[in-house]
This record gives structure tokens, sequence and C-alpha cells, in this order.
């Protein structure tokens, strides 16, 4: 055997084993896009064949279009690289980034966890809580608010779309909304969406009649968006089991203020709740929008933008902005 054919034998060896650990990495972590998950499988199968034939010998082939098709797989290894880094970044993607300026809350009475002056952190040791200096929380859509822009204290993603689009529409984000006064209706509203609203400089979190909570926000010329419920007045209203750990986060209320909480590490969905239980957290909304789609960051009392998460994927369109 030559040594070109050493280097494609070695080549396939390779990217066989990369596209199996591509696939079992998107299907562990339940990147779930399903047309995603059928390249991945695809591609790993093909080269899975592609070395097989290669190890058999691909002379032994009795028919050209089948020696045509592995050929056609040797040349699709050429995609494993990209795809791995692709899944690679997802993953980091839901990591959240520590934060060593936050304060010691493990030991904290849970009543003294309130916000200061400028943009407050506390961690508890499962998870982080944000209080966002501000004077305004709006829901943004269309162009990804700029780290640029001094006075967003908080960004991060808020409703659900309905279709992954690299083209923007209103009619794409799931949940009746209002953005600054005008007022947009969804076809895909949900039963089991409860709304947050800002409007009059007051927030409110409300479960029944959310449709209308958004219409009276946007005749205030406030800002509204609907998530699913997760907390109401201390009950746990949202039936939503998942299988592995992940970063959690909510757009909650506690001691009588607003926040985001965001859980430290990776834990359980049981975990996360367990803590918002303890804390008392009074109402809150489902905010865990996945890897790409949790682009979020800060402003920390230095007025330096921190990035949380740092993947945000071009089909990402509407967020929820607190202003100073």
């Amino acid at each position: 055997m030559n040594t070109r054919k050493r280097l494609i034998g070695i080549w396939l060896m390779a990217m066989a084993l990369l596209s199996l650990c591509a696939y079992t990495a998107f299907f562990v972590a339940q990147m779930w896009l399903n047309v995603l998950y059928v390249i991945y499988l695809s591609l790993a199968i093909m080269q899975v064949a592609a070395l097989i034939i290669y190890l058999w010998g691909p002379q032994k082939l009795p028919f050209r279009p089948l020696r045509m098709l592995y050929h056609a797989f040797c040349i699709s290894s050429f995609l494993v690289i990209p795809s791995f880094v692709f899944i690679f970044m997802g993953l980091i993607s839901q990591y959240h980034i520590k934060i060593p300026e936050s304060i010691d809350a493990e030991k904290m009475p849970v009543e003294s966890i309130l916000p200061k002056d400028k943009t407050t952190i506390y961690n508890t040791g499962t998870v982080y809580i944000f209080f966002p200096e501000y004077s305004s929380v709006e829901l943004v859509t269309g162009d990804r608010p700029s780290k640029s822009d001094d006075s967003i204290t908080w960004c991060c993603g808020a409703a659900f779309q309905h279709a992954v689009s690299l083209g923007f529409s209103e009619e794409n984000v799931e949940g009746d909304h209002a953005v600054n006064g005008a007022y947009y209706t969804s076809p895909y509203t949900r039963d089991t969406f409860g709304a947050f609203t800002f409007a009059d400089k007051k927030f409110a979190f409300t479960f029944d009649n959310a449709t209308d909570a958004i219409k009276t926000a946007a005749e205030a010329g406030g800002s509204g968006f609907m998530q699913f419920a997760l907390i109401d007045n201390k009950k746990t209203v949202m039936n939503f089991d998942r299988p592995r750990a992940r970063c959690y986060r909510t757009l909650a209320e506690l001691n009588g203020h607003l926040c985001i909480i965001d859980s430290v590490n990776m834990l359980h969905f049981d975990e996360f709740l367990a803590e918002l239980d303890r804390l008392g957290v009074t109402n809150a909304l489902y905010m865990d929008m996945g890897a790409g789609w949790n682009y979020s960051w800060y402003r920390n009392a230095s007025d330096k933008a921190v990035t949380l998460f740092g993947l945000p994927v071009p089909w990402s369109h509407n967020w929820i902005v607190f202003r100073k």
C-alpha cells in the first residue's frame, strides 16, 4: 500500500470517529433541530460506510455507480470538521460563565437579596440572581441590541420564534406582544403562556387573560411578550420534564423586585425549581432559549458589557432589554 492510500485511510478513519463523536454530542446535548439531526446522522453513516468500503477495497465494487457513491462519501468527509466545530460552539454556548463579582448569598437570608443602585448579582451556589439597573424594560424586535448602547444594562432572548428564518417577521414571534406601544397579534399563542409587561414604569406578570395584559401595556405605550408560565403566586404551574442537565433561566419577581435568575452550572430542571421554591420566587416566566438562542449579556457596575452566553444565532430576532 502506497503512502497516498495510507493517508486516505487515516483521514477516513479520523473523520468517521469525529463524525460519530459529533453526532453523539448532538444527540446527548439534545440540540434538537430536526433538519440538523438528519444531516448529522447521515454524515456519520456516510463516513462509516466510506471507511468500511476502504478497508474492504473499493476496487472490489462491481458497479460504477457504487464506486461513484463511495467517492461521494469520501468527499463528504470534508464537511465533518466544520460540523464538529458548529456543535462544539453550540455546546460551549450552553455553559454559563463564572461571575466573580457576584455577591456570595449561600448563607444570606432570602429577604436580604435585594437590588441596589447599580446592577447587582447574587450567587446562591445554585443560581445567579441578576438585578439590572433600570428605569424601563422593553421588548426589542428585528435588529439585535448593541453592546455599544450604554443605556442597556441587560439583554437576552425573550419570546420563542415559531420558525427558523434569517428574515424577520413579527408574526413569527410566538405569542401576542407589544413593542413600545405597538401591538402585534400572533397566530402561535399558546394556552400555557403567561405574559410579562412593562408600562407606566411598572412591571407585571399575568397568567390569566395574557392577551388583554399585552393589549393594555401597548395602549399605555409599553412593552410585553409571552412565554411559558413557570411560577404563579409562588406556585409552580409549568409541567416540564427535561431528561438531562442544562443551564436554565427565568424572568422573575423576587422580594417584590424584578430580576433574572440563571443556574450557576448545568443542573436538572427539578433542582432549578427547588431553588426557586427555596428563594420564594413570587412569579416567573420560563426563559431558557437553548444553544445559540440564549445569547445574553449585562452591564456591570463599572459600565462594562459582560457576555454570559456569547454565540448568537442569526435567526434570533427578539430580546428583552433593561435600560437605565
